[in-house]
């Protein structure tokens, strides 16, 4: 199924939204909770399945469907159509501080395998499915299980990354990245893991027990702050969980503290 062809506009800088213009009959699909707004005359309906094979029968939609519990996501994607007359919008937010990253894939090559939460939304045609990692020690140890998200088709689809993103083109060379910081890449890229050196370093460098390796001819997407990165600092300097507040030794943070149960 050819895409459907859609605009879009990308608003913010760190807490970006992505604006999705839909002629009539146009269609974008998203994971659910994703929608920020929409304008009169675009419908949604939760649907098992990314719509990408319109004669798919119930047990492809329920195949379908298990795929994506594999990767921890909704059974569900929503569906946003535009019912009304003339050109009509709605909008994703990103869920943390990132960006939202357009990726035309008819440029890449119709495919692009990212992390099982990347993913934001795509025009309907895109096939939302799933990859598994062939070999164990990429599948154990790799931050993201057997299991990533692949996408096809030949039309826009929006991915999401935890602060600044970098964009990485391999020539046969090899990158090694902390395994959380990989956002997506492209078909032509092999993906494994490694030692992240000797003992000592990987028990007190502070960059983990691996480090994902890629090498081969394509492109490859990096964030700077993984969620998962961003969820431990929190967790560390919360109070309930034994961490400690900042803003204890200053005059604001005491008088903050006087009116604490």
């Amino acid at each position: 199924m050819q895409s459907h062809e859609v605009d879009y506009e990308i608003f913010g800088s760190e807490m970006q939204i992505v604006e999705v213009e839909l002629d009539p009959g146009e269609t974008v699909i998203a994971e659910a909770g994703a929608m920020n707004y929409m304008e009169e005359g675009i419908e949604f309906e939760a649907k098992m399945g990314d719509g990408a094979e319109p004669s798919q029968g119930l047990m492809g939609k329920l195949l379908s469907a298990g795929k994506r519990v594999l990767t921890g996501e909704s059974i569900f994607l929503t569906h946003f159509s535009n019912h009304g007359a003339g050109k009509k919008r709605v909008a994703f937010a990103a869920p943390y501080p990132g960006k939202i990253l357009p990726i035309d894939l008819a440029k890449l090559g119709s495919n692009l395998i990212c992390q099982k939460d990347a993913f934001l939304c795509a025009a309907l045609g895109t096939k939302v499915g799933i990859a598994f990692q062939k070999k164990l020690g990429a599948g154990f140890f790799g931050g993201e299980g057997f299991i990533l998200q692949k996408l096809d088709g030949d039309g826009m689809a929006f991915l999401h990354a935890g602060g600044h993103v970098v964009t990485k083109k391999l020539e046969g060379e090899t990158l090694r990245v902390d395994t959380g910081c990989l956002v997506a890449f492209t078909s032509g890229i092999d993906y494994d893991i490694q030692r992240a050196g000797n003992l000592k370093s990987m028990f007190f460098g502070g960059e983990g027990f691996f480090l994902a390796k890629l090498s081969g001819h394509g492109t490859v997407l990096l964030q700077s702050l993984p969620f998962s990165r961003l969820a431990d600092r929190v967790l560390a300097h919360a109070p309930s969980a034994g961490g400690s507040k900042k803003g204890e030794g200053s005059l604001l943070g005491g008088i903050a503290t006087m009116f604490e149960d």
